[in-house]
């Protein structure tokens, strides 16, 4: 993987980033999925980085709005196209130089998303093994997928270990938000 500056178009049209720029939006993108742990949120924080400029951030909101799309991706996705409104400035060209970290694999649905924007460059702590749509569970990243955008680039393992963690913590909490269980304890029946 060659690494040159963020956000900024190689030949081919590979974005590609320096080894600092990308500790530097990671650690952003870390603070956020932190917020999204105290909020009661699954952790996954990221950030949308244009010309060395943050246009995009966002820490999953599932919880608090109770709507499953609003991901972390999305909510950033969304603060993009507010960003390229207010500046008059085309959010296709905007994301087709856009490169996006985050504190976990995107899921398949993020993945589609960020593919059809034909975002070029995606840089992730953790894989997600359950819903991971970079590789672990469907590479929609890469996969010859006729009519859905461009492929992009994944660089995965930044922070990893961390982000670990923080899913970890989360999921040894009790979500108040999660649906109370519907599994019925069999009562013994005396005759």
């Amino acid at each position: 993987m060659e690494v040159k500056s963020a956000s900024s178009q190689a030949p081919g049209g590979v974005c590609s980033v320096s080894a600092e720029e990308i500790e530097k939006w990671m650690e952003a993108a870390m603070h956020m999925a932190k917020d999204a742990l105290e909020n009661l949120e699954v952790p996954v924080g990221c950030l949308m980085v244009y010309n060395n400029e943050i246009v995009g951030k966002g820490r999953n909101e599932v919880n608090q709005t109770k709507n499953a799309t609003r991901h972390a991706e999305m909510v950033a996705i969304d603060q993009v196209l507010e960003w390229c409104h207010r500046r008059g400035t085309s959010p296709s060209q905007v994301f087709a130089r856009t490169a996006l970290y985050v504190t976990v694999e995107p899921c398949i649905m993020c993945a589609a998303a960020l593919r059809l924007l034909k975002i070029p460059l995606v840089v992730y702590g953790c894989r997600n093994e359950r819903f991971g749509g970079c590789g672990s569970v469907l590479n929609v990243a890469s996969a010859d997928l006729p009519h859905t955008g461009e492929p992009f680039q994944c660089i995965p393992g930044y922070r990893a270990e961390e982000a670990v963690e923080m899913l970890k913590i989360f999921y040894k909490q009790e979500n108040p938000n999660a649906p109370k269980s519907k599994v019925r304890k069999k009562e013994c029946q005396k005759s």
